[in-house]
């Protein structure tokens, strides 16, 4: 008879399962040694989504060996054990939580995959150090979000399975604004903004700038009809307070009212 272990996931680690395996237990055949970190992956869910792991009651981390006949209850990084229906014998024996995520960034930065532009554009806005190219494959992605200690946003759940990736987050939202509002939601940024302090191109700082300097620059309408200007210190793009900047005022005045 083949061996078989018995896991459940949490909250929102269900967005990943098929319908028939969200919010309740399910067998999983033990076909071989494996570590528990490899046993989640294997079903679909991405390290970086999981904080914590109760094996027989107990907690383990990502290294743990999966034996035949165990329970384990698998949680995200916004878990609620008390909200989660575990009953509060078992509650009394986890003496000591291992969680698996890193401590969060002190500063948070990002780097987005090719699917997140428009996302890209919006953190920009708000403030957020982002980096976004529409050409890099994964590895470079990867190497980025771990050389600079960078959060990593992508779609691809594959990408966020790559081994030495430690800060990441699979976006679930699929129109751009409803992303921005899951992102400051789940990483807690609304008091972090920074509206118009990054050039929404190039990812650089914006600085304000003297109107005669970039005169030369500018279309007639724009200099007769404006005299506040902003540069970018990277690229040298111009920006300044017309119809665009009005338009991305209410959606910022939007984020902000929740």
């Amino acid at each position: 008879m083949p061996q078989q272990i018995t896991i459940r996931y949490y909250q929102e680690l269900n967005d990943f399962l098929t319908q028939d395996k969200r919010r309740t237990d399910f067998n999983v055949e033990l076909k071989k040694s494996r570590s528990v970190k490899d046993l989640i992956e294997s079903i679909g869910i991405p390290h970086t989504e999981v904080d914590l792991i109760i094996v027989n009651e107990i907690s383990v981390d990502f290294n743990y060996q999966v034996q035949a006949d165990d329970q384990i209850s698998v949680y995200p990084m916004s878990n609620s054990l008390m909200s989660d229906s575990l009953d509060e014998t078992k509650i009394k024996t986890i003496s000591s939580l291992q969680h698996c995520q890193p401590v969060p960034l002190a500063i948070p930065r990002f780097v987005l995959d090719v699917h997140l532009g428009k996302l890209a554009a919006y953190l920009r806005m708000l403030g957020f150090d982002t980096l976004y190219k529409n050409d890099c494959d994964d590895p470079t992605l990867a190497d980025i979000s771990v050389e600079e200690h960078r959060i990593l946003l992508t779609c691809d759940r594959l990408l966020l399975m790559r081994k030495q990736i430690t800060h990441g987050y699979f976006v679930r939202n699929r129109q751009p604004q409803q992303q921005l509002l899951e992102i400051l939601s789940r990483f807690d940024l609304y008091d972090d903004l920074k509206p118009f302090t990054r050039c929404m191109h190039c990812n650089g700082t914006t600085q304000a700038v003297d109107k005669q300097l970039i005169e030369s620059q500018l279309l007639a309408k724009t200099k007769k009809y404006y005299d506040a200007f902003f540069q970018c210190d990277s690229c040298k793009k111009i920006y300044w307070k017309g119809s665009h900047y009005q338009n991305m005022q209410k959606m910022i005045n939007s984020v902000k009212a929740g």
